[in-house]
């Protein structure tokens, strides 16, 4: 009977697809039962909204979404061809292609979400923060910068206790953000060196990095292993509303609407389906629109499908404390953060090869890029990787069939892929995308063009 009934259902949505598609510039697409993987994070949202909402089978696409056990064997299996793409780090494409670690050309075409990050810190580091930070009206001034974190730090390694914290993966935004935020401080979050064999990333460090898979954080922070982590929600409001931990920085504040994660395919997948790829991103273009629109309207909507155990699975509040337009640091202390979690809004969804070129530039400031390289490798990697070529035919195509208007995408005729010199960075320094070396050459803590370990 099921069977009879996935049948019906799969012949009448390829006929109502059929119908869509025969006014399509888009051709066919040249596999349609797809399998994607992701990892229990409420900025997977474009990917359950398009399956939920039928954008996917509005495509012709017939899609299984599989969450995955960490960041690295997501990555494996899209290589290996498990899974046809993924919700991945912003790093892994990056990372992959350069060869650190898995050595792999990884794709993409469409930019998941900005934003959406935070950085928690035990209960017992939070009341040793509290006394380096001003107040007013009785509550702590935001942002807090990492200089309230370095005393705490001084005293534990004086008593000769490691500080130690969790990221999720080595070429995780995370893993960059905290490292920002600790440089900017003062804290030295320690170096790679692969050419070396060291790929600890600790090597000089004043705190000590380690990954931990996302779910697992509070865990580990409650167990002592941890005295701080870096995460996307919900599992630093979970800290909050199991009362073992405070948040106290989200990445917003770190910098201001950073890229955080994308949709990743192999390159040989990629060239082998370029139809059935650009009906994916035309699909997940119209999810992240659906979470943006009416000013966050749908964002209810959205933490019921996102609450579901198959999906990210945490209580409904939780991921509502963000998803909508909050953020709770101490308990009680809920401020209006309507930019915590962005979609679509900014051209959140343009694959911008400046983008690409900041986490390069991390890669190298850390070590994890062993020599000085110069700009033009810099722009040659993010082009290589970063597709706004795809992105630009699946948008055109939404246009064409007046789904959402023009002036809601980037100029294509004019886009370079370089956003405009960015500020709004916690230590005040500008980022040109094309200039690495210069802007590596301004941070106080970190390799520069020439230094190497």
């Amino acid at each position: 009977m099921k069977k009879f009934i996935r049948t019906a259902m799969t012949a009448l949505t390829l006929g109502l697809s059929a119908n869509a598609m025969a006014n399509d510039s888009v051709g066919w697409p040249e596999k349609a039962d797809l399998k994607f993987g992701f990892i229990k994070l409420t900025d997977m949202a474009p990917l359950a909204v398009a399956y939920e909402k039928g954008f996917f089978e509005e495509e012709g696409l017939f899609v299984t979404l599989e969450a995955q056990a960490n960041w690295k064997v997501l990555l494996d299996r899209v290589i290996d061809g498990q899974l046809d793409g993924a919700h991945m780090l912003a790093g892994q494409p990056l990372g992959a292609t350069i060869g650190y670690g898995t050595e792999a050309h990884i794709i993409t075409a469409f930019s998941m979400d900005l934003n959406g990050n935070g950085i928690t810190v035990s209960n017992a580091v939070w009341e040793e923060m509290k006394k380096n930070i001003p107040e007013k009206d009785g509550k702590p001034v935001h942002p807090i910068k990492a200089d309230a974190l370095k005393p705490v730090v001084e005293k534990y390694r004086a008593e000769g206790k490691p500080f130690n914290m969790g990221m999720v993966f080595p070429v995780s935004t995370h893993n960059y953000e905290l490292r920002y935020w600790l440089a900017a401080g003062g804290l030295n979050p320690g170096y790679y060196a692969p050419h070396k064999g060291d790929t600890s990333g600790q090597l000089q460090a004043d705190v000590l990095l380690s990954v931990t898979p996302p779910p697992q954080m509070p865990a580990t922070l409650e167990a002592g292993t941890i005295y701080g982590y870096c995460v996307g929600e919900p599992w630093n409001q979970q800290a909050v509303f199991k009362g073992i931990g405070v948040p106290v920085i989200t990445d917003y504040e770190i910098w201001r609407n950073n890229p955080e994660k994308v949709f990743g395919v192999s390159k040989g997948w990629a060239d082998k389906y370029p139809n059935t790829h650009i009906r994916v991103v035309k699909a997940m273009i119209r999810a992240a629109k659906w979470l943006d629109e009416n000013d966050n309207a749908n964002r209810p909507e959205a933490v019921k499908i996102l609450s579901q155990p198959n999906y990210v699975g945490a209580d409904y509040d939780v991921i509502a404390n963000s998803m909508t337009g909050t953020f709770e640091y101490e308990k009680g202390d809920v401020r209006e953060v309507p930019d915590f979690n962005v979609f679509f809004r900014y051209n959140a969804t343009y694959p911008y090869y400046s983008d690409a070129i900041w986490y390069l530039t991390q890669m190298r400031r850390w070590g994890q890029i062993s020599d000085t390289k110069p700009d033009s490798w810099y722009m040659d990697v993010a082009k290589k990787v970063y597709r706004p070529d795809i992105y630009a035919q699946a948008a055109k195509a939404l246009i064409a069939e007046g789904k959402i208007p023009a002036d809601q995408f980037p100029d294509f005729a004019s886009e370079d892929g370089f956003k405009p010199p960015q500020k709004g960075f916690i230590d005040n320094i500008t980022y040109d995308g094309r200039k690495p070396n210069d802007y590596l050459a301004k941070f106080p803590i970190g390799l520069k063009e020439g230094d190497a370990l």
